[in-house]
């Protein structure tokens, strides 16, 4: 199993009904967590981080952390690269060893989408690495406002065409999600995404799992989605437990103690999710 790229995982996951957890991780920590959790439940697994974690700590760094934990565990482990917003950090990633890569050019107008989606499409299929890109805008923070106007939602026509004609190998759909935790109650527009699935031919991408409830997620799986994102959740449940060991323990000062307490956090709220896309037993 070991280290991995995402493209036969998916494949697997469109064949048997279920979804890969894709998780985002920020720390060595959160990777051990994630890692940790998949192992238990024998599920494959996605690890991603954004250009804003990739910032932080860098690519290199990152990729080293994931092949690492991935070379120990049993299960299928994947390094992606989330919203990747250039083809410059692409190149880099790739260079750096993530196993997937993310284009998301669904701020620009269809055929400049196309373009850039397709080079680094042709780019990551030329080391063997499998490329993910959106159509569609998913609200939040990725686009610095939310909103429910139909001008977020994915095209079933326009999504195969760009699917055909950029070569890649997953399709992150906008379905009426939204990055961060939802100030309302979200409205997904699921007849959508099986009019989408219909049509498309690669393995669908949701992106905005976190504040979603289980049956919304598993009717989006149910519908076609074969990979389902989860972030900000993730961060909050590894700080929340860290507040709570110090508040409880304020004369702690190592980061090994209330950091454990933070991965536990963490694996737990995985599994859950897990559990919730259908993927443990499937590694």
């Amino acid at each position: 199993m070991s280290y991995v790229t995402s493209k036969q995982m998916l494949l697997d996951a469109q064949a048997g009904g279920y979804a890969v957890g894709a998780f985002n991780a920020e720390n060595m920590e959160m990777v051990k967590a994630i890692v940790a959790a998949a192992q238990e439940l024998g599920a494959p697994v996605m690890i991603q981080t954004t250009g804003g974690t990739i910032k932080y700590g860098s690519e290199d760094t990152f990729a080293a952390i994931v092949r690492a934990e991935a070379e120990r565990a049993s299960v299928p482990v994947c390094l992606h690269l989330d919203h990747g917003p250039s083809m410059e950090m692409a190149v880099r990633c790739l260079r750096a060893g993530y196993s997937s890569v993310m284009i998301d050019g669904s701020k620009l107008p269809f055929e400049e989408n196309i373009a850039i989606s397709s080079l680094v499409a042709q780019m990551a299929a030329a080391v063997g690495v499998p490329c993910e890109a959106e159509l569609g805008k998913v609200g939040g923070k990725e686009d610095d406002t939310v909103s429910d106007g139909k001008d977020i939602y994915t095209d079933p026509q326009e999504a195969k065409e760009f699917a055909e004609r950029t070569g890649i190998t997953s399709l992150a759909v906008g379905i009426g999600t939204a990055h961060g935790f939802y100030k309302g109650v979200p409205v997904l527009d699921v007849d959508r995404l099986s009019e989408i699935r219909k049509v498309v031919e690669i393995p669908l991408v949701l992106h905005g799992a976190s504040g979603l409830t289980d049956e919304q997620v598993m009717e989006c799986v149910k519908r076609g989605i074969c990979k389902v994102n989860f972030a900000t959740e993730l961060r909050k449940a590894y700080t929340d437990a860290v507040r709570a060991f110090l508040a409880e323990n304020p004369d702690a000062f190592d980061p090994k103690t209330y950091s454990k307490e933070g991965m536990k956090a963490v694996t737990e709220l995985v599994k859950a999710r897990m559990k919730v896309c259908g993927c443990p037993g499937k590694a």
